[in-house]
């Protein structure tokens, strides 16, 4: 832990929910360092895996429509992790679930992908050894499967093609690791 984090702590008042659905939102007054009171708004959310499958030199990723950026978006897969699920356990299931796949699957990062207002924590993996098998995505959920090379999606994620956070991440990770 960071050597000034006491220093800088903010001190929890009172917790005031604004709404609990597939994510909730909270509005907490909190006490800062010099004294003074303000509120946080924030997302609360129950975390996420994602899975960067890797077949040979190649990448499986996902097209899907994303409803708040209004457009398809090329992804790998993943999804909010269920009451008591881990996060290997939900990385296995989502690669499952959205491209039929199943295999060795490795930790690669854990991170908070926007901590100025969201608890959540996006654990991502890898998996390799792939086996297919059958898809069996969310009833909402619409997918198309491809399998890139990897020299593609690294161009896609140039060109602006690929613009997913954790996709990007995942990726950039990955090809470090070569």
């Amino acid at each position: 832990m960071h050597k000034h984090y006491n220093k800088l702590k903010e001190t929890k008042v009172k917790t005031g929910v604004i709404h609990r659905g597939v994510v909730g939102f909270n509005k907490d007054t909190v006490k800062l360092i010099d004294g003074s009171v303000v509120t946080r708004e924030y997302m609360v959310h129950p975390g996420a895996s994602a899975v960067l499958p890797v077949i040979d030199d190649k990448v499986v990723l996902v097209e899907q429509y994303r409803y708040p950026v209004g457009r398809t978006t090329w992804e790998i897969p993943a999804g909010k992790m269920k009451k008591g699920q881990t996060p290997l356990a939900c990385a296995k299931a989502e690669l499952k679930e959205e491209t039929g796949y199943s295999g060795k699957v490795k930790k690669l990062i854990s991170f908070h992908p926007c901590c100025a207002f969201s608890d959540e924590v996006l654990h991502i993996f890898t998996a390799t050894d792939l086996k297919p098998g059958k898809t069996n995505p969310d009833e909402d959920e619409f997918l198309n499967i491809k399998l890139f090379p990897l020299k593609t999606a690294y161009n896609m994620i140039k060109k602006g093609v690929i613009r997913d956070a954790k996709t990007i991440i995942a990726l950039s990770l990955y090809k470090n690791m070569e």
